[in-house]
């Protein structure tokens, strides 16, 4: 029996953006609706995020915040997923979309007081369609699928997306939720922030594949690669995956290519496993840089403007860690209050355990 082709297959990369902060003549009509001020929004969102996280790192090496994820280098993908997502849709993160939840109403001193150790942080304001921030790699993909199967369930005309690092592409979690979707049709999209690095793990040692995004393939639905330093693409591809969800079309997996140009972590050392030449290649494609340079020759950015984005920038950040740092201390015993409407058995001697020692040392305090 002859040999026979049953598909090809290809994946698209997109660009819009380059990195000298120019857009090719060709590619120019697919932006050319989006007016002046959505290309200032975006500028200043990303410096906005980019300012919350310097901050963040300061606090964490003055003792002020625990351990922290920077996001610096990946800020396009984030403006872009949230400016594409509407108020009813559902977005599950993972521990490195902090700038993400902030665009989507999560107030900055909510964003410290997580990580300062403070779970109340991590409660989602009322009304705000996001999940809390999820720490072991890749296990919330399997969370957002299923409510995109509630989302298919209840016919409700929205849609879910998921964020998560290159490292949760090589979890079980990923295959199955992925699986999952593409068998159901599900109005779910993954976007993976590809910064090239699971801890100090680099992706040539997380798969033998061309491009992470060609992984939906095998899943039956599409997959695209995008510049994860370029917004404007990231925001026109995340936009037209989620109206497709939206349309009952079924899911879409999104690659962007950026680079986490900080360590892992404020406890990693990434000069341990990572060149500076690396780092230094891709400082040059950050996307503050080339979107900046956009505007000041396309719509008259100037020095003006820009001193008075960094000092209203300032302000908010400023209010944010004086709000943060007035907060009363949590009660240790709130631990135990959102875990179950009912505590087990267990839990409850836990918690009867914890409440004596806090009485003893309240006790011998005074």
């Amino acid at each position: 029996m002859p040999k026979k082709i049953l598909s090809n297959f290809s994946v698209e990369y997109v660009q819009f953006l380059n990195e000298s902060g120019r857009i090719d003549p060709l590619d120019y009509s697919e932006v050319s609706s989006l007016p002046e001020q959505t290309f200032k929004d975006f500028y200043a969102d990303i410096v906005m995020i980019r300012a919350i996280d310097e901050k963040a790192l300061n606090l964490q090496r003055t003792g002020r915040i625990g351990t922290y994820a920077s996001i610096q280098g990946q800020e396009a993908i984030q403006v872009g997923c949230a400016k594409a997502l509407q108020g009813s849709d559902w977005f599950f993160p993972a521990f490195r979309e902090t700038g993400l939840s902030v665009l989507r109403g999560t107030p900055i001193e909510k964003a410290y007081q997580y990580w300062s150790g403070d779970e109340r942080g991590n409660v989602v304001p009322d009304n705000q369609h996001d999940f809390p921030v999820s720490i072991p790699v890749g296990t919330h993909i399997p969370h957002a699928v299923g409510a995109a199967l509630a989302v298919k369930y209840k016919k409700d005309p929205i849609a879910v997306l998921t964020v998560f690092g290159d490292g949760a592409t090589s979890k079980g979690d990923f295959h199955e939720g992925m699986n999952f979707a593409g068998v159901f049709k599900l109005p779910v999209v993954f976007v993976c922030q590809n910064n090239q690095w699971a801890i100090s793990v680099p992706l040539s040692r997380q798969t033998a594949s061309a491009s992470l995004a060609q992984k939906a393939i095998a899943y039956g639905f599409e997959g695209v690669q995008v510049d994860g330093n370029d917004v404007l693409a990231v925001y026109l591809t995340v936009k037209a995956a989620l109206e497709k969800a939206r349309r009952g079309e079924g899911p879409t997996f999104i690659e962007g290519v950026t680079y986490r140009l900080k360590d892992h972590t404020t406890a990693d050392d990434a000069g341990r496993y990572r060149s500076q030449e690396e780092v230094e290649a891709w400082r040059k494609k950050d996307p503050i840089i080339r979107l900046k340079s956009y505007i000041e020759s396309h719509f008259n950015w100037n020095a003006s403007d820009e001193e008075a984005l960094i000092t209203k920038v300032n302000q908010q950040i400023t209010k944010a860690v004086e709000t943060y740092e007035s907060k009363a201390p949590i009660d240790p015993l709130s631990m135990f209050d959102t875990l179950f409407e009912q505590l087990p058995p267990d839990l409850l001697r836990q918690r009867e355990r914890l409440s004596k020692r806090l009485n003893t040392e309240n006790e011998a305090a005074e």
